[in-house]
């Protein structure tokens, strides 16, 4: 057994030279929560502050800690390496490392549940990668940089991006000996406002050579700014600046595959072109430089029968062969990825918390209240509530200037500005006390029961969705 390097295009085992394929999945939600894949309205930070209120520090921890205990155990390596699959990309808060208010200084059980998968991941062959999805002050304005804003603050403070660096000493002195990590994804989806991308840069060169300095052995997979999407603005000598054993990520999400589609997906020759176009985008600089792609996140999300009724069955469908043509677009490059999800409550996880379970049932108005507001921005259906906000898009319509609406990210239009701020991050914090409350009056062992839900023995499989994961993989050989 030995480390895998970037050879060329592709991924090899660096003793061999045998190339590998990574073909995996995103262990999201876990060391670092998110609002749509366990049920809580606003940021991972609100709801662990709301809980400890509501309940009491002590049994909020328990909580916490029960939920990562049971989210990732033996059983769920060991199903995802029945799939065929060889590599879960892990996100990690930087909360778990150090404190807010005692930066710089390593937690003592900083690593207990990262060591705990990659050793479980390892004992099945499957590799691992460490993916630092949220940074000090939020790398973006996402929900998933756990910052409660819609303006990523990291990058304009140095202190910020100091502690970024230190941690990442702190992972790769831990890690440098594992044979079984393929590498470190530095940072999940930054959202550099820079127009040169001037911070991002400078962050890599920083980084890079911190990591090298302790560990020479890992590739670092670097993502594009603006999520992953752009490297337009990336220097010239990237094939060398940052060292020879570096991947690009992409993350390539398909507009088909969402609810907001703009159009229903036939998979016709037009559709498909459309989709490989996209992609191609995202990974031409690359191309053009011959430097290898990952792709970091992709996939579809799913419809639930509980809040899409009859329609469900027929959107998946269609979702499945968004997936389908997705795969076959990858195969024909040769591609690694990591499709984004894992484990959820049902939204677009390859496994999902049974209706069933204590969570579910007791959190069940309550997600189908929070559905219906559509307060969460991932794959939101926001059919319910869309009229409510339209007197205020209109308002910026009317009073500013075409030219002055453009702000960064450009990815965000003028709406989705509107609806993540008023909607994801303003509603959302008035539910969260809402989220919290409904712990009042729970035993320990009540609690725990809770946290158990997320176990893979209280979980339903995607059959369908895995079926297609397997018979590609089985293709490539992804898990010989």
């Amino acid at each position: 057994m030995s480390y895998l390097k970037v050879s060329g295009t592709q991924f090899a085992d660096a003793r061999t030279g045998k190339p590998v394929v990574l073909l995996g999945a995103g262990l999201g939600g876990w060391m670092m929560m998110e609002n749509f894949i366990s049920g809580f309205p606003g940021c991972e930070f609100h709801i662990r502050d709301a809980l400890a209120e509501a309940i009491g520090a002590e049994k909020a921890a328990l909580f916490f800690e029960k939920f990562l205990d049971n989210f990732f155990a033996e059983a769920d390596a060991k199903f995802f390496k029945s799939l065929g699959l060889n590599c879960v990309r892990i996100a990690v808060n930087y909360h778990h490392f150090e404190d807010d208010m005692n930066p710089r200084v390593l937690k003592m059980d900083a690593f207990k549940h990262l060591d705990r998968a990659v050793s479980l991941c390892a004992a099945e062959g499957i590799y691992t990668i460490i993916d630092v999805h949220s940074a000090p002050g939020g790398q973006s304005g996402g929900w998933h940089a756990d910052a409660g804003t819609h303006f990523g603050n990291f990058w304009k403070h140095k202190d910020f991006q100091d502690r970024f660096v230190w941690l990442w000493e702190q992972i790769a002195q831990h890690y440098k000996d594992n044979v079984w990590i393929a590498g470190y994804n530095l940072m999940n989806e930054p959202a550099d406002p820079h127009p040169n991308h001037t911070g991002l840069i400078n962050l890599y060169d920083r980084t890079c050579a911190a990591v090298h300095s302790v560990d020479s052995n890992h590739i670092l997979f670097l993502d594009g700014n603006t999520f992953a999407t752009d490297f337009t603005k990336f220097p010239d000598d990237s094939a060398t600046r940052w060292g020879s054993n570096i991947a690009f990520a992409i993350h390539d999400y398909s507009t088909f595959g969402f609810p907001n589609s703009p159009e229903v997906y036939e998979g016709s020759v037009e559709q498909k072109a459309k989709m490989k176009a996209a992609y191609e985008r995202k990974r031409k600089w690359m191309d053009d430089r011959g430097l290898c792609v990952w792709n970091g996140e992709w996939g579809p999300v799913y419809c639930r029968i509980e809040y899409d009724g009859e329609m469900t069955e027929e959107m998946n469908r269609r979702r499945y062969s968004v997936l389908k043509d997705q795969l076959e677009i990858y195969r024909k490059d040769c591609l690694s990825w990591s499709i984004w999800l894992y484990k959820d409550i049902g939204f677009q996880g390859m496994v999902y918390v049974s209706q069933e379970t204590p969570y579910m049932k007791r959190f069940r108005e309550f997600l189908l209240k929070k559905h219906r507001l559509a307060v969460d921005a991932w794959g939101a259906d926001d059919k319910h509530v869309k009229h409510i906000y339209y007197p205020i898009i209109n308002l910026l319509k009317d009073e500013v200037s075409e030219t002055n609406r453009k702000l960064y990210p450009p990815i965000w239009s003028l709406e989705n500005r509107v609806t993540r701020i008023s909607r994801t991050i303003l509603v959302a914090e008035f539910l969260v006390k809402e989220w919290a409350e409904m712990f009042i009056g729970l035993s320990e062992k009540e609690i725990a029961d809770l946290a158990e839900s997320f176990a893979f023995k209280k979980c339903e499989k995607r059959d369908e969705l895995n079926k297609i994961l397997t018979a590609n993989a089985s293709i490539l050989g992804a898990g010989e």
